[in-house]
């Protein structure tokens, strides 16, 4: 069993959690993390990008002058791609950036990312936040207590709990999620990564 470091909310030292190796223990697969916080990124992309070819740009429909006898090179339209004001060649057209990853291979980055948490010494384990009503200033208490305000952080409830949530939120550097929202990205965009105990079982059931 892999054991991790776990604290109460004053910041006090607990019983290490035991938890599955074959879960917090691999060795990481840095192939499988970034071809799934590729695939993140890109559905993030809006796609929203657009430009006109020459079809589509206004205007243009006369032979701006004859095909012979002026000296000049032959048009065809002032809206061709070589005029100021033309079409564009070959530019971009609102598209989807998004591409599917097999479920198997999301499951093993979210391993990898845990276990690479652990080996760097980068996770932690809190076994509760219990807060009585949504408070920031208990919230930042809780951090300072643990030797974590103002870092960069990622804290994992494991459950819908709105007081932590809302006491949370607003500390600058700190992206609160729940346990069944946890990804690769969220898993490794952080200093350290904050987890509940509700929120270990949760993961282990879930990659176990």
């Amino acid at each position: 069993m892999i054991s991790l470091k776990t604290f109460d909310k004053a910041g006090k030292k607990k019983a290490a959690t035991k938890a599955n190796p074959e879960i917090f223990g691999i060795e990481p697969n840095v192939y499988a993390m970034h071809t799934v916080v590729r695939s993140q990124l890109a559905a993030l992309r809006k796609g929203t990008h657009s430009t006109k070819t020459r079809a589509m740009v206004r205007g243009g429909g006369a032979k701006p002058w004859r095909q012979k006898g002026t000296g000049r090179a032959r048009q065809g339209t002032i809206r061709a791609p070589q005029w100021s004001g033309g079409g564009v060649v070959f530019g971009p057209s609102p598209r989807s950036y998004a591409f599917k990853v097999p479920n198997k291979v999301i499951k093993l980055a979210m391993r990898s990312a845990l276990s690479a948490k652990v080996a760097d010494e980068q996770l932690i384990v809190v076994d509760s936040f219990d807060f009585a009503e949504p408070s920031t200033k208990a919230g930042a208490a809780m951090l300072k207590d643990l030797d974590l305000y103002g870092q960069k952080l990622t804290v994992v409830d494991g459950k819908e709990d709105d007081n932590a949530y809302l006491s949370l939120r607003n500390i600058e550097r700190c992206r609160v999620i729940f346990a069944f929202e946890i990804n690769t990205y969220d898993l490794i965009d952080n200093k350290v990564l904050v987890l509940c105990s509700e929120a270990v079982q949760f993961i282990e059931e879930v990659l176990g």
